[in-house]
């Protein structure tokens, strides 16, 4: 069924608003991927707050002429069958979430992204944010690295205590 004028122009106005909330916005073409897959694909994306969109590649042109940051960003890559993923919480997430997703379907491949200044990366550069940990990995891990010198501490004191209890134990007792 054929998208009338205005809900083309809904379209181009929520693929904006996406575009302008998403700190990264990757591309990937999805030709030879079965429904049930990019069902599921969906599904993996919405547990890590990322939105994947198969728009027409027209739409999200318009879109992205229409946006002040995105209008002078290179285009040449919007071609082809492509869908789109956002995440407005983390930079990392969309690539992690298509990367996962693509070591099971081969099918799906990285064409680049867009980044929330308006700047497009090529699909290597993608690939690469892919490898990185997300944001909650990263502060965890500082979490824990902070956290190790402050159970070290403990546990000395602990030790040492228990050493001095026994102490005073074997004291008492003479």
């Amino acid at each position: 069924m054929a998208l009338t004028k205005e809900k083309k122009q809904q379209v181009v106005d929520e693929v904006g608003e996406m575009l302008n909330s998403s700190k990264l916005t990757v591309l990937a073409s999805y030709d030879g991927t079965g429904v049930k897959a990019l069902q599921a694909l969906r599904k993996q994306a919405r547990e890590n707050a990322t939105s994947v969109k198969v728009i027409k590649n027209r739409l999200v042109l318009k879109a992205l002429s229409s946006n002040e940051t995105f209008k002078d960003s290179d285009t040449s890559a919007v071609k082809g069958q492509l869908l789109y993923a956002f995440n407005s919480e983390d930079e990392v997430a969309p690539a992690q979430v298509l990367a996962t997703f693509a070591k099971t379907q081969t099918s799906l491949q990285f064409v680049g992204a867009f980044m929330a200044d308006g700047t497009f990366i090529s699909a290597d550069e993608v690939k690469a944010l892919a490898s990185l940990p997300s944001k909650a990995q990263l502060v965890a891990g500082i979490i824990s690295t902070l956290n190790s010198p402050v159970r070290g501490v403990v546990s000395g004191l602990q030790g040492n205590l228990h050493g001095i209890l026994q102490a005073l134990e074997a004291k008492a007792a003479n």
